[in-house]
């Protein structure tokens, strides 16, 4: 009998600038970070990484200083409508409940799912890890992720804005939440 309780915690990095985009360039999904948190075990089981490759922006300078991330790396990704099917396929990303912290991510998939034409990958369970650690904390404003890890004593692990180790961050924190007994059923 499989007593786990999976959870997926994704974290996506998106084409961004210093100031306004460049004419005709809209953010687009690069990376996406995806940790499967076990609840009831209280560990994170896995680690993901899918490189996107945008079709109507490029990376700029203050991107890669920001994520990390190159053009020429993120060349090498998938298409989105490739990414948000592996999603699907190897993830279970319609069938398991999802988190993210904030609502950023939900929203950037939704948008560019409805500009591309692509099916949204993810069911309807999405919690907003951030707003559950603002509450379960008492705190008047809703920290960022490296501020909450520092606030539930926890070390960040790897680079902040690289999807990848933040989803695992995040994921460190909905197990410090699941802990509490403060984690949504």
């Amino acid at each position: 009998m499989n007593t786990a309780q999976l959870l997926n915690v994704v974290d996506v990095e998106a084409t961004c600038w210093d100031g306004t985009p460049p004419p005709g360039a809209v953010s687009e999904i690069i990376e996406i970070g995806l940790t499967v948190v076990d609840l009831r075990a209280g560990e994170r089981v896995a680690r993901h990484r899918i490189l996107v490759r945008p079709r109507r922006s490029t990376v700029s300078a203050f991107c890669t200083e920001l994520t990390g991330l190159t053009q020429g790396e993120v060349d090498t990704g998938v298409e989105f409508a490739e990414a948000c099917r592996l999603l699907a396929a190897e993830h279970a990303a319609g069938a398991r409940p999802w988190a993210s912290w904030g609502d950023y991510d939900r929203k950037q998939f939704t948008g560019q799912c409805a500009a591309t034409g692509t099916t949204y990958p993810f069911g309807r369970r999405h919690t907003n890890a951030k707003a559950v650690f603002t509450e379960a904390h008492g705190l008047r404003k809703r920290p960022g992720m490296a501020q909450a890890l520092r606030i539930a004593g926890l070390p960040l692990e790897g680079r902040h804005h690289s999807g990848e180790d933040d989803a695992w961050n995040i994921g460190a924190l909905v197990l410090s939440l699941a802990g509490r007994g403060d984690w949504p059923e």
